[in-house]
């Protein structure tokens, strides 16, 4: 078994034959449908298949099957869901384009500017609407940096487990 990664979550039921809610952590949204089977992270967790799954309400919303294979067709084995993590195979997802990263790839890497002055570890990665957003963490200092290649983010690699940026300490 490879590295399992979190996508999304089930955040609520849909109706009243099985159905859940989903948050996805995907860009779009509806990604999430496109790496089934699942692991339901909920104690000692389960794979699910997707029976069926689509956009609804600016959301998504699916029909799964549960730990014995079945679909889940009762409300309240759905809800006993909520909160529980999506994950898939990493080795399920497709390589991303030239320039593109997932933003669990970059979790780790070490960054520095372009003088080598260490900046910090990625501890996570966000979105501020407008683009992508760094969070790292070096001791008790945490730096966001603007994750905009060619004015800022100069060059990633994750073989050598590192990124330069061209942002200066105090910032």
């Amino acid at each position: 078994m490879g590295r399992r990664l979190t996508l999304g979550r089930v955040a609520g039921v849909y109706g009243v034959k099985g159905w859940v809610k989903l948050h996805s952590f995907t860009r779009p949204i509806d990604n999430l449908l496109e790496y089934a089977p699942w692991w339901i992270a909920r104690g000692s967790g389960f794979e699910a298949n997707l029976v069926e799954g689509r956009l609804h309400a600016g959301g998504l919303i699916a029909s799964i099957s549960g730990p014995d294979g079945q679909t889940i067709a009762d409300r309240d084995v759905a809800a006993s869901l909520i909160g529980a993590e999506i994950q898939v195979e990493r080795d399920r997802l497709p390589e991303p384009g030239e320039g593109e990263f997932y933003w669990f790839d970059l979790v780790g890497l070490a960054v520095r500017n372009l003088e080598g002055v260490a900046l910090g570890t990625v501890a996570a990665v966000t979105s501020n609407g407008a683009q992508d957003v760094l969070v790292l963490r070096d001791g008790e200092v945490e730096r966001l940096i603007p994750f905009v290649q060619g004015p800022i983010i100069q060059s990633v690699s994750l073989q050598d487990g590192a990124i330069v940026a061209d942002w200066e300490p105090d910032y």
